[in-house]
């Protein structure tokens, strides 16, 4: 079989029944396994009764273990070559399924493609979650993903496309005190793979206030930040240029107090504040930027979270003879 949709659920009655029906109306060589994660409500029933009527479809039951175990559970369970993600309150449009399928069957170097998303929501969109939409469907090419990647989540889990082989050896999904979609768009980073978006609608992204993301702490800000620093350790350690953290800001001594708590030695924090210049943070002292040294003689992460401020800074690097990922990363 060439894929199989991976769609846990638990208590998603409501849902489920439109969220199945978008995606067995996309044609095609695939089956969807969807995992009930002990549910409680009538969704087992709803998701059993489609597929009476779609062969394409299983339904898996299992005590409530969570999100990951029930993708895990999925992933074992599935025969395809390429794995598909759905999640049980969204709407698919095809032809995202055969889209992203066939990208990578086109490009050997690329191990994750999604696709844009539209918000759905019955509730007011804030402009916080409508600004993170726009800049993630703005975001296509594999060179923008990999710039952008530690400093937001630039493509939506459940339209995550890859082949199941990959996944295995990256050790499939993984639980713990951290989200598990960004956990692993960083291990195939890191893994060497390329990421990707093609540029259309496959997915109605549905949002509420009682989504997991907005009341779990494996999402919160400290939950991503201390992830992105788990997955640059490594990389950090292989680097044999003084590392300085750019920004002496509220975003900036956040992360810079992360790195040290792991024990990154980081030379110099570079800031633009007059005031700063010449100050001491967590015992790292402050230069200005007109000190910063070249490229061959430093590594720099970028972390300033004033809205405009790191692309004037890109610039500014650039100028200089910076190449962004060769010496220097942008994070948030």
């Amino acid at each position: 079989m060439r894929t199989s949709v991976l769609l846990p659920f638990r208590d998603a009655a409501r849902t489920l029944g439109q969220a199945l029906d978008s995606l067995l109306a996309e044609p095609g060589d695939f089956e969807v396994v969807a995992v009930d994660d002990g549910s409680r409500d009538e969704g087992a029933v709803v998701a059993e009764a489609r597929a009476r009527i779609d062969p394409r479809l299983r339904v898996i039951r299992t005590e409530p273990r969570g999100l990951v175990a029930a993708l895990e559970r999925a992933r074992r369970e599935a025969c395809g070559t390429f794995l598909v993600r759905m999640d049980a309150d969204d709407v698919h449009h095809a032809p995202r399924i055969a889209a992203t399928v066939d990208a990578l069957e086109a490009d050997p170097r690329l191990g994750l493609v999604g696709t844009q998303v539209a918000i759905a929501s019955d509730e007011p969109v804030g402009e916080g979650l409508a600004r993170y939409v726009a800049w993630q469907n703005e975001i296509l090419d594999a060179d923008t993903h990999a710039r952008e990647l530690l400093v937001e989540s630039p493509l939506c889990h459940p339209t995550f496309a890859m082949r199941a082989r990959d996944l295995e050896a990256l050790g499939g999904y993984r639980d713990g005190p951290f989200p598990e979609d960004y956990d692993l768009l960083l291990r195939f980073h890191f893994g060497g793979f390329a990421i990707r978006k093609l540029p259309f609608v496959g997915l109605d992204w549905r949002h509420s206030s009682g989504r997991l993301t907005f009341r779990d702490a494996r999402y919160s800000t400290d939950a991503f930040r201390t992830l992105k620093v788990d997955h640059l350790v490594p990389m950090l350690a292989r680097e044999r240029r003084p590392l300085i953290v750019w920004g002496a800001g509220r975003d900036g001594r956040r992360f810079l107090r992360a790195l040290l708590a792991r024990g990154v030695p980081v030379s110099r924090v570079v800031d633009i504040a007059p005031s700063k210049i010449g100050r001491r943070i967590y015992d790292v002292p402050i230069i200005s930027a007109d000190e910063l040294p070249g490229p061959e003689a430093s590594f720099l992460l970028v972390s300033v979270g004033t809205r405009g401020a790191r692309g004037l800074i890109r610039a500014d690097l650039a100028a200089r003879g910076y190449r962004e990922l060769g010496d220097y990363r942008c994070v948030a």
